[in-house]
């Protein structure tokens, strides 16, 4: 029973924890704020010259329930006083730098380490996926529940991104630490356990790096050519699943129109799938259209008729020293590069990739195939793929 004259505390430390979305409220103005992502930070709201204003005082991750109520008491006090500690909040954030402005400081620190072609990837996995969200918040105020708001949208989609993400966020909020600028150093480990928890990697298909695949496409180009050289690299170029290019015949590519048309029976969602070639598709395929032994036969094999095994385009990695990376993994290639490297939404990635909508509904309503957009994203792909290592790094590959 609480003491006479007291007002009951509404929240415990295992309400705290297993709150689901919305605001719970504690007592005498100070609320849990949970967020759709996760994410749930103090609030203490109070009147002040008959305005009612909300105190940020800090993540739940990092605030305990005792902690809140302290921090909640002590600002009482300060308005009671005659305090404005929204006043004096910004006033001491002019003296503190824009998060956008400590990771571009970090970068222009850290890339002379760095191999030409890593600059871009990390610079543009925050202008993709982190300055839209927290680029303007003072650097002193992002804290794990920022982070987790950040790589809540693309922790599953696209893993390996979102880790590196994860990592580099870490490494600025060091990095303004080493400056001043954050009285201590941040721990971000509580931002894992904030977030659905990602599959296994050995449920993966290898990939090997986007930024390693260019090199690797030069080495197949200079190489004697063969038909499992040929497929390999057409099958990069595209994005497409191993079997899609294994089992292609003439009759499904119109080269004038550089459109290769994938019948529904040989797409694993069963529909048709219209793929825009870039110009370093069609030229490989009309090399091999000046060789073929038949109008109507196998694109990728040695007598029109018979396609080659599902491991000979493995095998070219595996004698190439090439370890545990997958054909099928560059998809995941495609999907890293388009995310860190371009501006072009996910969506039309996806379509790229035939993936089929899990949600019925949105499904529905998207009919655009993102043809246009899709002619441009591939034809960026294949000037990135085409690049030498010197021009590899340099700024972004498309808009």
């Amino acid at each position: 029973m609480p003491k006479a004259g007291t007002e009951p505390m509404a929240l415990t430390a295992l309400k705290v924890k297993n709150a689901k979305p919305g605001r719970h409220v504690d007592g005498r103005g100070l609320c849990l704020l949970v967020k759709d992502s996760g994410a749930r930070t103090w609030v203490l709201r109070m009147q002040k010259d008959g305005r009612r204003r909300d105190y940020g005082l800090g993540s739940a991750l990092d605030v305990s329930l005792a902690d809140a109520r302290d921090a909640a008491s002590a600002l009482r006090r300060q308005v009671r006083e005659g305090a404005d500690p929204v006043a004096e909040r910004r006033k001491a954030r002019k003296l503190v730098p824009s998060f956008e402005t400590v990771a571009r400081d970090c970068y222009e620190a850290l890339k002379d380490g760095w191999k030409n072609k890593r600059h871009a990837a990390w610079i543009s996995s925050f202008e993709n996926h982190v300055f839209p969200m927290i680029g303007t918040k003072p650097v002193d105020q992002v804290d794990s529940a920022c982070v987790v708001e950040v790589l809540s949208p693309i922790w599953l989609t696209i893993p390996d991104s979102a880790r590196r993400v994860l990592q580099r966020i870490g490494a600025v909020l060091d990095f303004a630490h080493i400056k001043g600028w954050l009285p201590g150093e941040v721990s971000l480990r509580s931002v894992r356990k904030s977030l659905p928890r990602q599959m296994d990697k050995g449920g993966h298909l290898e990939a090997m790096p986007y930024a390693d695949v260019p090199a690797l496409m030069q080495k197949l180009a200079a190489a004697s050519p063969t038909t499992g050289r040929d497929a390999l690299r057409f099958t990069i170029y595209n994005a497409v699943r191993s079997n899609e290019t294994r089992f292609v015949v003439w009759t499904e590519f119109d080269l004038d129109k550089a459109i290769w048309t994938i019948p529904g029976e040989r797409m694993k969602a069963g529909e048709t799938h219209v793929v825009p070639l870039s110009a370093s598709a069609v030229a490989l395929l009309r090399k091999r259209w000046n060789e073929r032994v038949s109008d109507t036969g196998l694109v990728f094999s040695n007598d029109g008729e018979k396609a080659i095994s599902d491991m000979t385009m493995t095998k070219l990695l595996r004698d190439d020293g090439i370890k545990g990376v997958t054909v099928h993994g560059f998809r995941s290639a495609f999907t890293d590069w388009s995310s860190e490297r371009t501006r072009f939404p996910k969506e039309v990635a996806d379509k790229v990739l035939a993936h089929k909508l899990p949600n019925k509904v949105e499904a529905a309503y998207r009919r655009t195939d993102f043809f246009d957009k899709r002619r441009s994203l591939m034809a960026r792909w294949a000037e990135y793929l085409d690049r030498t290592e010197t021009q590899n790094g340099k700024g972004k590959d498309a808009e």
